[in-house]
């Protein structure tokens, strides 16, 4: 499925709109619909929301979001999985979370789907890495591989299965390799 271009509005009249399923994301200056997830998607997705919060959220360092809206710099996108740390969770005055993030993520995680633009992927990646984002993964589950990027280093590729997939400072305690999340598709 080849992602093509619905209307065009302003970012503030995006914001106003009720959301969509699949959810549709903001990106100069127009409204792009996300792909629908397939079953390979949406358990890597699921897998990794499984491994990451208990490796995070007890000791407070972080937690793992599915499809969280992230509006910042004239965008606003829906990573496949956000992962911020607890101090940039956002919450209300009353410590519940809140509604919306209006910032870049800090860790982002995108798993493409059949038909999807991996250029249009990276160049989401990019805007996000350029404002903010200390780590992003790109998963290919057709490929099964991951390319790990980082505002001040080159991608690099990661499939060998032994692979230690890189985390961001403050998720120092979550390890994940190759094989393990290649794991996923085959269970």
């Amino acid at each position: 499925m080849v992602q093509t271009p619905i209307k065009t509005l302003t970012l503030e009249d995006f914001l106003q709109q009720p959301e969509t399923k699949p959810a549709s994301e903001y990106i100069d200056g127009q409204v792009i619909q996300k792909p629908i997830p397939k079953t390979a998607h949406s358990g890597i997705q699921a897998g990794l929301i499984k491994v990451i919060d208990p490796a995070l959220t007890p000791s407070k360092m972080g937690r793992a979001f599915p499809e969280l809206r992230c509006t910042f710099e004239s965008r606003s996108i829906v990573p496949d999985v956000t992962v911020l740390p607890w101090a940039k969770i956002p919450r209300d005055d009353k410590g519940k979370l809140a509604d919306e993030l209006f910032t870049a993520p800090d860790w982002m995680i995108e798993i493409l789907s059949p038909g999807q633009s991996q250029m249009k992927v990276f160049k989401k990646i990019a805007h996000a890495l350029s404002h903010g984002t200390q780590l992003a993964w790109l998963i290919d589950p057709d490929e099964e591989c991951v390319v790990g990027y980082t505002p001040d280093s080159p991608a690099v590729l990661y499939e060998a299965p032994d692979a230690q997939l890189p985390v961001p400072a403050f998720a120092i305690d979550f390890q994940l390799t190759v094989a393990e999340l290649v794991g996923w598709l085959y269970e």
